[in-house]
């Protein structure tokens, strides 16, 4: 298993040609306690960058982001009675959308663990 990261504070678990999509610990912090997630349709094809699914905090409303290209295989829909899973629980219980990733080489456009941590450190 690989993990990778976007600028948008997501990360991307790949395994073979499936994908586990979620947002970071980051982005948790900046939104503050998830209140309401609305998750993807399981079957819609989205592009890299598309928007996959909306999360609300008390804060703000925000989008996340297709990490990959692919189909939506599978969506985490105890979150839909429990947002809370994705703040105690970001790159784990908390995920959002399985996908079956169509364009693996997308991965040149993401961050490992380490650049990202470092993109975190200068924002």
């Amino acid at each position: 298993m690989e993990i990778y990261f976007t600028k948008e504070h997501q990360w991307v678990k790949i395994e073979g040609n499936k994908a586990t999509v979620g947002i970071t610990a980051y982005a948790i912090e900046q939104l503050g306690d998830i209140t309401f997630v609305e998750l993807p349709e399981v079957g819609a094809e989205l592009k890299q960058n598309d928007v996959l699914c909306t999360v609300e905090s008390a804060k703000a409303a925000s989008d996340v982001y297709a990490p990959m290209t692919g189909k939506v295989t599978e969506v985490n829909t105890e979150l839909l009675n429990e947002p809370e899973k994705v703040n105690a629980s970001p790159e784990e219980a908390g995920w959002f959308a399985k996908m079956e990733i169509s364009a693996p080489g997308e991965t040149a456009n993401l961050m490992t663990r380490q650049k990202y941590l470092e993109y975190v450190k200068n924002i």
